[in-house]
């Protein structure tokens, strides 16, 4: 997949995340399937912290500087170091929505890199920038479908019903 094709379909998602995060029930915005999985407001800061801290960097890491480390993160650990479930939904949408369209942006004003530059990581291998770039747009689908089973979940779980008339899930 080229790389414009790719900031494409990341400025597209904007427009999908928006629809799936507009309108939400307050009692969806926390709500969980179990203890161990996200509800929308974490996913939803996640996803600002990745945009920013994680895929914009580490596209912009390797492309300027593929020799260094790259920075650590720790996206296990933020939902409780930086207080995800004490944001406001509305406001970290919002957020979420400005940091694409910047990434956006970005992406769209990079001229003449190469896409090739690697980083060499213990844990990841061998990664390129249009490597990170094709992650960034996996996690988006990834995302996108955590937050449709969440809503598919919800709707079960308030309805009563088995939902299996809809089909298989």
């Amino acid at each position: 997949m080229k790389v414009e094709e790719i900031i494409q379909e990341l400025d597209r998602n904007r427009k999908v995340f928006n629809a799936l995060l507009t309108d939400i029930p307050v009692e969806l915005i926390t709500w969980k399937v179990d203890s161990k999985r996200w509800c929308l407001l974490e996913i939803v800061c996640h996803l600002v912290d990745e945009e920013r801290e994680d895929f914009r960097a580490r596209v912009g890491h390797t492309l300027e500087r593929p020799l260094e480390p790259l920075n650590s993160i720790d996206p296990v650990g933020w939902p409780k170091t930086r207080n995800y479930l004490g944001q406001d939904f509305k406001t970290v949408v919002k957020k979420w929505e400005r940091e694409r369209i910047a990434s956006v942006k970005w992406l769209r004003d990079l001229n003449d890199q190469n896409w090739e530059n690697a980083i060499h990581n213990s844990e990841l291998g061998r990664i390129t920038a249009h490597g990170f770039l094709l992650n960034w747009l996996a996690h988006d689908y990834l995302h996108i479908r955590q937050i449709n089973a969440l809503k598919h979940a919800y709707l079960k779980h308030k309805s009563g019903d088995s939902l299996t008339y809809a089909g298989n899930w």
